[in-house]
């Protein structure tokens, strides 16, 4: 009897913590799935905005659709002459991860 209430025990904490990793790993992959977002989305409104690339909408439009096309949605976007300022939200399991991106030509110094 007392063998049978150690082996429910055991499994019991090894179900939780086998929950409990898969949950970080979601959220791990939530957030290197935003930074991705984030820089495709920046680079992709600093190409639109130096002219790199040739396209009719807003630098900040485009962004927006590159972010979506990652998973993401962009909540924040800022062009300052050739550098492009992007701020995407991703959510896993009721919680949002955010990461802000930077793109343009290098700073003088």
């Amino acid at each position: 009897m007392a063998g049978t209430a150690l082996a429910a025990g055991v499994l019991t904490v090894a179900a939780t913590l086998s929950l409990g990793l898969a949950a970080v790993g979601g959220a791990t992959v939530t957030a290197q799935r935003a930074a991705g977002a984030a820089d495709a989305a920046a680079l992709a409104a600093a190409d639109a905005a130096s002219g790199a690339i040739t396209t009719g909408e807003d630098p900040c439009v485009l962004a927006e659709r590159v972010a979506a096309a990652s998973g993401a949605t962009l909540s924040a976007c800022a062009i300052r002459g050739l550098t492009a300022d992007v701020e995407v939200r991703a959510a896993y399991a009721g919680l949002v991860a955010v990461s802000r991106s930077r793109a343009g030509p290098p700073e003088q110094s």
